[in-house]
């Protein structure tokens, strides 16, 4: 999965690259780019409060889109640094709360409570695959097993904000979450008992 995942990365960040390259000579930086992306993600939580799920989950996509950008723009014109990274992972973060609030309320406000509280499971699951990524990296491992990454979980809300299939979306999310997280427990596991004593995960 995750090989897949990098090539994909990969020719997405290939075709990036001229808009890249537009960007970075009209002197846009990757902070600004993550900054731009938080305000877009906050637009699209208000549209979301509004009733607007269509246009909000378009909004969202397109600040997905954005982040994107950031990364490209930052290798392109060598203006990676580790404060960016910082900001940019917490803004991903702020962002999905906003949206996942948004999107709460909306069900809530519908008298369906039940999914409400499922939509903080997902956004529960979401941030733990975020964060054990991160555990998992400061310990000189590779966190990054697993389906529901940032991306997948991205095109998942805004495709479903946009074709109709919200709720449904909230509990798959949920599911892929939480079980992306137990996998990644159970790598760093593998991997800290290979760094010790050479056991090899099983599978």
């Amino acid at each position: 999965m995750e090989s897949f995942r990098k090539k994909l990365y990969a020719s997405f960040d290939f075709a990036l690259i001229p808009i890249a390259d537009f960007l970075i000579r009209h002197r846009m930086t990757p902070n600004k780019l993550s900054i731009i992306g938080l305000a877009l993600n906050f637009l699209a939580a208000f549209l979301i409060l509004l009733g607007g799920l269509f246009i909000g989950g378009f909004i969202y996509l397109f600040a997905g889109l954005v982040d994107l950008f950031d990364g490209t723009v930052a290798r392109r014109g060598g203006m990676s640094t580790e404060f960016g990274g910082f900001l940019d992972s917490n803004f991903d973060r702020i962002s999905e709360g906003v949206v996942f609030s948004a999107i709460a309320y909306q069900f809530a406000a519908a008298g369906k409570p039940e999914t409400a509280a499922v939509v903080v499971l997902a956004l529960l699951g979401s941030f733990m695959v975020s964060y054990t990524r991160a555990r998992a990296e400061a310990l000189g491992l590779e966190g990054k097993s697993g389906f529901a990454s940032r991306f997948e979980r991205l095109l998942l809300i805004s495709i479903s904000l946009m074709a109709g299939f919200l709720e449904l979306a909230m509990y798959v999310l949920t599911f892929v979450t939480l079980f992306t997280v137990l996998q990644r427990i159970w790598s760093t596991y593998w991997q800290l008992e290979e760094r010790k004593a050479g056991i090899k995960p099983p599978l």
